[in-house]
């Protein structure tokens, strides 16, 4: 009989979809793992960006091979800045509000996840880094944005958003309607931009529901840049229109491109926000570049087979 895979099921309890859960139903997805070949401790965070932290005590005992992290995508980037430079894999059970990875995926929800667990793929992938002027270095497994959508997230409530979940975003984004957007300057491969919002993405997926980056995939080792150019939040809703109907390259006003490093910075007084992967980061100027064979990531079987025919 193999020997058992030692696993931690690292969970937020104050997650999106964490807080329905009960204590049968996590003992249950122990049960589940030790079925399909792992030995699975469960490993809740005590408190607000305590994951990065429990992480590095649970993999410094060298024993723990693999993370299964039940949460929002703000736990997976704690997870992922906290494992530099360790050998351990890190599989996904969506429990968050977004779930911005788990849809990229194509995982579905947690039950699906959890049964599905075992016959996932270890693969090595490339991550994003963003650095800026007296900030540690911040490693992101999906996006960085800066200018309106960062805005958006400077401004959402917690609270609010944990009891309404995305709408908050929705709120956020309408209460900026009328108001004039902050510019900012993107420098990449000899070629300038001005936008209000700059999007460095590893990842097509943007908020659990939308398409912005047309063509990354997880499984490329560069970033996939799109710039929009406004001045008010409202002139977006052309820019809306093309994100929905999947036409954004080529699109006024759009510039997509890819990118293995860039620089960005305010483009007039005004300060300008940075998100990373959803979480709020501070503002700008900032460098983001790719780091290759970053980590290992559990991926379904069928996520590679579509990044290869895309890829040929």
């Amino acid at each position: 009989m193999p020997e058992l895979i030692p696993t931690v099921v690292l969970y937020n309890p104050q997650a999106g979809r964490m807080r329905r859960w009960s204590h049968r139903l996590l003992r249950d997805i122990v049960t589940d793992l030790a079925a399909q070949g792992m030995d699975a401790q469960l490993a809740p965070t005590p408190a607000a960006n305590a994951a990065g932290p429990l992480v590095q005590k649970l993999v410094d005992d060298d024993r723990v091979k693999r993370i299964l992290i039940a949460g929002g995508d703000g736990t997976i980037n704690e997870v992922i800045n906290a494992i530099e430079g360790m050998d351990v894999e890190v599989g996904i059970l969506p429990a968050g509000t977004a779930n911005v990875l788990a849809n990229e995926l194509g995982i579905g929800d947690w039950r699906r996840a959890v049964a599905a667990v075992g016959s996932w793929v270890p693969r090595r992938i490339a991550l994003g880094v963003i650095a800026a002027p007296e900030r540690k270095e911040r490693r992101f497994l999906m996006m960085a944005g800066a200018g309106l959508d960062a805005r958006l997230v400077y401004n959402v409530n917690p609270e609010f958003k944990r009891h309404v979940g995305k709408l908050a975003y929705w709120f956020a984004g309408f209460s900026q309607l009328t108001r004039s957007l902050e510019q900012l300057r993107v420098v990449a491969d000899g070629k300038e931009l001005l936008g209000s919002f700059c999007l460095a993405s590893r990842v097509q997926n943007y908020g659990g529901d939308l398409h912005i980056a047309p063509s990354i995939r997880l499984l490329d080792e560069d970033l996939e840049v799109v710039c929009f150019e406004g001045a008010v939040a409202a002139s977006y809703l052309p820019h809306l229109a093309a994100v929905l109907t999947g036409r954004v390259t080529g699109a006024d006003g759009i510039s997509v491109f890819r990118a293995r490093a860039l620089e960005l910075a305010p483009a007039g007084s005004e300060p300008v926000h940075v998100q990373v992967d959803g979480e709020y980061a501070g503002l700008l100027p900032a460098r983001i570049h790719v780091q290759p064979n970053a980590m290992t990531l559990l991926v379904p079987p069928a996520y590679v087979i579509n990044s290869r025919k895309e890829a040929a």
